[in-house]
């Protein structure tokens, strides 16, 4: 039975530490989004979902959702109704979806711009706290990108919401913010 239980501990030792591990990259991820991210992100601040949480509570920063949405197919045979995957998520966030792929078109980089504009009133000290999914690099982009405009205050969530509903913190379905690019 011990010799079971080590080789188990040992086959999943590596994944405890993989974030450790994971090199914060120089630019942008550029492709599978979804993977290990790294536990730094240099300029910024790393949150837990209970320091998230407690930041939350205290009401003194913009939480953005950066998780991407599929776009309505083009072209769709008539009749058919076309819904958009539901999102819930920390109550008071914006969504501002597909702004946090390596490579955005610049309209996406004005919504981004805008919806950043929304949360902070144009104050680039204003604390903001990106997220998404759990190992996803959407955020990581988000909270990189934000940090080069001049934003001084990112907090970065890599657990995003699958962490924060891991506490049994509350959630709230919203909408991406209009208008969408």
């Amino acid at each position: 039975m011990k010799q079971l239980l080590a080789a188990t501990f040992l086959a999943l030792l590596p994944n405890l530490a993989l974030s450790d591990i994971i090199p914060e990259p120089q630019d942008y991820r550029m492709d599978h989004y979804r993977a290990p991210v790294p536990a730094t992100i240099a300029g910024g601040t790393v949150l837990d979902p209970q320091a998230a949480n407690d930041i939350w509570l205290s009401g003194n920063a913009a939480f953005i959702d950066v998780m991407p949405q599929a776009p309505k197919p083009e072209n769709l045979p008539e009749g058919t109704i076309w819904r958009d995957k539901p999102r819930d998520t920390i109550p008071g966030a914006i969504w501002l979806p597909n702004v946090g792929y390596g490579a955005i078109a610049d309209v996406t980089a004005d919504y981004f711009r805008k919806g950043l504009e929304q949360v902070t009133g144009g104050e680039m000290s204003h604390p903001i706290v990106m997220f998404c999914l759990e190992d996803c690099w959407m955020s990581w982009n988000a909270a990189k990108r934000a940090i080069e405009w001049g934003y001084t205050d990112v907090y970065w969530m890599p657990e995003g919401t699958d962490g924060w509903a891991f506490w049994s913190y509350p959630l709230e379905r919203i909408k991406p913010m209009e208008p969408q690019p």
